[in-house]
């Protein structure tokens, strides 16, 4: 695991995504059966306005997904998470021109529907297993891609996730993502260990505290924690009531080295940035 410089830069579209210091990514589910906001707000108009304070607040990527990947969820029907996401990134496109258009899906179909629709960045939560074509296809589309690893399928991936090693494991499995990447020309990669997709409680936090490890990659780190069951489980709670606690965990990230907090709260996650810029400052 020698070390390597982190790439600092994304490039999609004639423009770069700076990373040199961490960055929020805004969530907006366009499907009626997020773990979070049940479906809330969906719609294009009730993500355009989470979207326009999600941009007042900093984020500098909104992540559209029109499927949802909890626990237990099959896989949706190409046409349909097309129809959930391609009218929410004309919108947001119109509304912000510059902003960075991420799109949460495991389908190449949609991933090049929804890059010719405006679209930056891919984020496929299943590290192109699900479809054979993905890595192929956005290579060809000169986008950067989001490589995360999930044990698994949505629909069966917490029934009894099991691991020899799993830091090991899944930097093994993003490593090896990297290489075919790098071989089909796709360079701006960035890599999420999957909290939560095919892992116990042991195994995010497990994860959380060795995160670092993960920088000898090379490739910027993304950190997806924000409500989710890793948080309010321990604490007996719920998603709703779980944003203390995501922000405290989102500076232990930002500590082991993520430069993406992909989030629900963008104001709380750029002021957890913030004051983490300033110990870094202060060193």
């Amino acid at each position: 695991m020698n070390s390597i410089p982190i790439q600092r830069t994304l490039s999609a579209r004639g423009k770069l995504l700076h990373l040199d210091t961490p960055i929020v990514m805004g969530i907006l589910n366009a499907t009626p059966n997020s773990f979070y906001n049940q479906g809330k707000d969906s719609d294009v108009e009730g993500l355009m306005r989470t979207a326009h304070t999600m941009v007042k607040d900093g984020a500098q990527i909104l992540d559209i997904g029109g499927a949802s990947t909890k626990p237990g969820e099959p896989i949706i029907a190409i046409q349909q998470e097309m129809d959930n996401i391609l009218p929410v990134i004309e919108a947001v496109r119109k509304a912000y021109p510059a902003i960075w258009i991420s799109v949460d899906t495991y389908h190449a179909r949609t991933a090049e529907a929804a890059v010719a629709h405006g679209a930056d960045l891919i984020n496929d939560v299943s590290g192109g297993h699900i479809s054979e074509d993905m890595l192929p296809t956005v290579a060809k589309m000169k986008v950067p891609y989001v490589a995360m690893h999930m044990q698994g399928v949505p629909e069966n991936m917490q029934q009894n996730p099991q691991y020899n090693d799993v830091i090991l494991e899944v930097y093994d499995y993003l490593k090896q993502i990297i290489t075919d990447c790098a071989a089909l020309g796709l360079h701006d990669v960035i890599i999420d260990p999957g909290f939560g997709f095919g892992k116990t409680l042991a195994h995010n936090y497990q994860l959380l505290n060795h995160l670092g490890v993960f920088r000898s990659l090379g490739k910027p780190i993304l950190a997806g924690i924000s409500r989710k069951s890793m948080i309010w489980k321990p604490l007996g709670t719920n998603a709703s009531s779980a944003l203390n606690g995501t922000t405290a965990l989102h500076m232990i990230a930002l500590q082991q080295g993520a430069s993406i907090l992909r989030v629900h709260d963008v104001a709380e996650a750029q002021e957890c940035i913030n004051l983490f810029n300033m110990l870094q400052k202060n060193r």
